[in-house]
């Protein structure tokens, strides 16, 4: 069968699936693909406001095809450069979406499937997921961002022993690691991903934008950049639709229905 990325949505969250049963849900061009082009589209939808990212079967993502990186070997390097480009492009795509991304993570998460984790907002994981870079095991770096996410968020030390090590993790070390959010049962982290999306969902999609932007900007803005962004955000969002009736609905002791 070949991969794909299938999209259905559930209220105001669209849910894709990595779909590459035959390959534990290998990611490839194609998948990447159809990440960038179903982001792109919900970007624009006002009923799309958030997105959940889970797998058919029992693996989250095995990271690369194996069996295609060696093929590719005997290609000219272009080739191989240009499928993690499109990779690449579909992490900064997750990255930069104005709306939140929530990977919901069950069995395990290896190589790019542990990055395209890291690149979401939120990770809800199974009590049983495993998170592995397994890059060193057949001598090759790490892809998707991984090095990047990981040297941001965790002490040197442990970045190194995930990405040079090929180190194991469970679900519960990393949510006391702080790169998962929230750890479920086996079998429920859809369940519990599209709990927190529709929580999310009620809420302002203006501010949780501008929430995502100074979140992305943070760590390479000085105090006083910061503080502009802040600022300006502030500013924007007050003069919102959505603030009149978030501050209403507060004063008022009701329920804020926010567009």
């Amino acid at each position: 069968m070949a991969s794909a990325l299938k999209s259905t949505s559930v209220g105001g969250t669209l849910i894709l699936t990595l779909s590459n049963p035959d390959f534990r849900n290998a990611l490839g061009p194609e998948m990447s693909s159809a990440g960038v082009e179903a982001l792109n589209a919900a970007e624009n939808n006002p009923d799309i406001r958030s997105v959940v990212i889970t797998r058919e079967g029992a693996m989250f993502c095995a990271g690369g095809n194996l069996q295609r990186l060696q093929a590719n070997r005997r290609e000219a390097p272009d080739v191989q450069a240009q499928s993690i480009d499109g990779l690449h492009n579909w992490i900064d795509s997750i990255r930069t979406y104005p709306k939140p991304v929530i990977a919901a993570v069950e069995g395990a998460a290896a190589g790019a499937g542990f990055s395209l984790a890291l690149a979401c907002d939120f990770v809800v994981a199974a009590g049983n997921a495993v998170f592995v870079m397994a890059y060193s095991s057949v001598a090759l770096s790490p892809d998707g961002g991984g090095s990047w996410a990981l040297a941001r968020a965790l002490p040197r030390a442990l970045a190194s022993e995930l990405l040079m090590c090929g180190e194991r993790m469970g679900a519960q070390r990393l949510h006391d690691l702080g790169l998962v959010n929230r750890v479920t049962a086996a079998g429920d982290a859809l369940a519990q991903a599209l709990e927190l999306a529709g929580t999310l969902n009620a809420r302002a999609p203006n501010a949780l934008s501008s929430i995502k932007e100074l979140i992305n900007e943070a760590p390479v803005n000085t105090l006083s950049q910061q503080l502009a962004s802040e600022r300006d955000h502030f500013v924007r969002n007050l003069h919102h639709a959505n603030a009149g009736e978030g501050i209403d609905a507060f004063l008022q002791k009701r329920a804020p229905q926010f567009r």
